[in-house]
C-alpha cells in the first residue's frame, strides 16, 4: 500500500484516493499526521538519529566512507 510523506497509508486504487481526498476536503475523515511522540518515541531521540548519518561520516575518514559507498552501489545494482 502507498505511503504518504510522514508513512501514513493511502490508497492505492486512484478512486479510492480520490473519495480520501473529497472526504478530507468536506471534513468527513481527519487527516492526522503521526507525530513521533504519537508513537511513544523522545522527541531528542528522533532528532539525534536525524543528525545522526552526518555525525557518523564525519568521524570516518575518506577512504572509509569511500568503501562503503562502493559496497552501498554494488548492493544497490545487484
Amino acid at each position: 500500500m502507498p505511503r504518504g510523506p510522514k508513512g501514513e497509508k493511502r490508497p492505492a486504487d486512484t478512486n479510492a484516493a480520490a473519495v480520501l481526498v473529497g472526504k478530507i476536503a468536506t471534513g468527513d475523515v481527519e487527516d492526522v499526521s503521526p507525530t513521533p511522540e504519537s508513537e511513544g518515541k523522545s522527541a531528542a531521540a528522533v532528532e539525534l538519529g536525524r543528525l545522526g548519518g552526518k555525525a557518523r561520516a564525519a568521524g570516518m575518514s575518506a577512504k572509509k566512507r569511500k568503501e562503503i559507498a562502493k559496497k552501498a552501489a554494488k548492493a544497490r545494482w545487484r
